[in-house]
């Protein structure tokens, strides 16, 4: 089970894309309540995809980290976070729910659609100029945007329309099998989660920022992983798969291209996580394991985190970048397990620096 595999057990609901979409992108405005009483200047974290559920974890991680350097319960650097959303109510909902953040810490941008090279068809420079300036002196990036499937409608009224049916049969009376999932238009796994991400990445590297950090998703390396299979249709004639499916090949193929970029010395250091499936749960409650090549999706019992864990293990990577041990380059894949009684669970960066001790390496040949 992956991140996104959570998503497809709710029925009751559309499953709404948390991504960037907009027309247009723009900063609200010039009012902040930002690290005032920080005696060093913190550092500026862009973090996109921050309406979503995983994204706004990562925003409030970094806001926390802050509060504890002011109260002087860390030593450690101070992040300031600027949050990039699809939409204005994006942003009014982001505002809630964190009531700490500022009108200038938050940009609302198309980056799958609006961000191109000037050198491209479509290309808005008026668009750029507003991000860069939304973006000046931001030194990491971390990237939580994702397309996520809706349920195809038709299959969810069949699906209860056969439920008489299976009763009478003795099956389960909701056959969750027999949902279809799709995209919402224009919002595919090629177009946000590898050209969007492609962008962002690109974005980091054209304003000079020194880390990204992707939240992935396991699963990566195995081509037939039923994740793929979302968004295609199998053609009755011959049995072949059509459509605009492989999310997870499309991640993988972002996360590549990042890795080539950092291995021409175009961005410095680059943390990209694989969690497991996603629980709405609070974090620090668990141990972290982390490994490779999805060797953890071997384990039957132990393949979920919670979104609260993936966040702080975004603003661990961002911590250890800036300490002596940065600047890293490392994939990882990552759930949690129960912690042995009597014992406390290591902290996200505890963890990271174990991982990073084991010199493992992700290959992305697989």
């Amino acid at each position: 089970t992956t991140g996104l595999s959570q998503a497809l057990s709710t029925i009751t609901q559309p499953l709404t894309m948390k991504i960037l979409p907009c027309i247009f992108c723009v900063v609200l405005s010039k009012f902040s309540l930002g690290f005032s009483t920080s005696t060093a200047t913190p550092v500026k974290v862009v973090v996109t995809g921050a309406s979503g559920k995983t994204g706004r974890l990562v925003v409030e991680a970094l806001f926390d980290q802050a509060r504890k350097q002011n109260n002087d319960e860390d030593d450690g650097v101070t992040f300031e976070p600027i949050a990039l959303v699809r939409s204005e109510k994006s942003a009014k909902a982001l505002r809630k729910l964190v009531p700490g953040i500022g009108l200038d810490q938050i940009v609302i941008c198309d980056i799958a659609n609006d961000l191109k090279p000037s050198s491209e068809d479509g290309a808005d420079d008026e668009t750029n100029k507003s991000v860069s300036s939304a973006l000046q002196d931001c030194q990491a990036m971390v990237i939580c945007t994702s397309a996520m499937p809706v349920i195809n409608k038709l299959s969810l009224v069949k699906a209860f329309l056969k439920i008489p049916i299976n009763l009478i049969r003795g099956k389960k009376a909701f056959d969750f099998r027999s949902l279809r999932f799709d995209w919402k238009q224009n919002q595919y796994p090629e177009l946000v989660d590898y050209q969007g991400q492609k962008a962002q990445i690109d974005l980091a590297i054209s304003m000079g920022m020194k880390q990204v950090v992707i939240v992935g998703s396991m699963g990566g390396t195995d081509p037939s992983n039923f994740l793929n299979m979302i968004g295609k249709r199998q053609n009755k004639k011959d049995g072949t798969m059509s459509g605009n499916g492989d999310i997870l090949l499309w991640k993988r193929k972002a996360e590549v291209y990042l890795t080539e970029q950092a291995a021409a010395g175009k961005i410095e250091a680059y943390t990209i996580i694989h969690p497991g499936g996603l629980k709405d749960e609070e974090g620090g409650q668990n141990q972290y394991v982390l490994d490779v090549d999805d060797a953890l999706m071997q384990d039957k019992e132990n393949r979920s985190i919670a979104r609260a864990d993936v966040a702080n293990l975004c603003v661990a990577a961002l911590r250890v970048n800036a300490g002596e041990q940065g600047p890293i380059r490392v994939a990882l894949d990552a759930v949690t397990k129960s912690v042995p009684e009597g014992e406390m669970a290591p902290s996200a960066e505890d963890a990271l620096q174990t991982f990073l001790q084991e010199n493992k390496v992700y290959d992305y040949s697989l």
